[in-house]
């Protein structure tokens, strides 16, 4: 079993930035990725980063060149660096514990999720 709790969320301005914190407990090494993904009202949930053990990242070419994901293994703390925020970047950010794909399904471990809103 693999818990995640996503912290950090809240109200920002466009152009501003945030950093959302998601700490892992349980058998993480059990999963070979790390990823984030996010759910706006009325759409369907959507791959935003991911990172694997190894250090190797992808991003959703939305977001790319604006989110970092990182993780601090002496934590088990996965981070998602949000700057130049967009209004279209609101929504309910999750992490997730899985395999290496831009895909829910290949997710089987999911935190309940941190709600970021950027005001323009």
């Amino acid at each position: 079993q693999v818990q995640l709790v996503e912290s950090g969320g809240g109200l920002v301005q466009a152009g501003g930035s945030l950093r959302l914190s998601c700490a892992a407990s349980g058998r993480t090494f059990s999963r070979s990725t790390m990823g984030w993904f996010r759910q706006a009202p009325g759409k369907e949930r959507e791959f935003v980063g991911a990172i694997r053990l190894s250090g190797v990242t992808m991003y959703a070419d939305a977001v790319k060149g604006r989110f970092i994901v990182s993780v601090d293994n002496a934590k088990n703390t996965l981070f998602l660096q949000m700057n130049r925020l967009k209004p279209e970047d609101t929504a309910v950010y999750y992490c997730a514990a899985g395999g290496w794909a831009k895909t829910t399904y290949a997710y089987d471990y999911w935190g309940q999720g941190t709600q970021v809103t950027v005001s323009s």
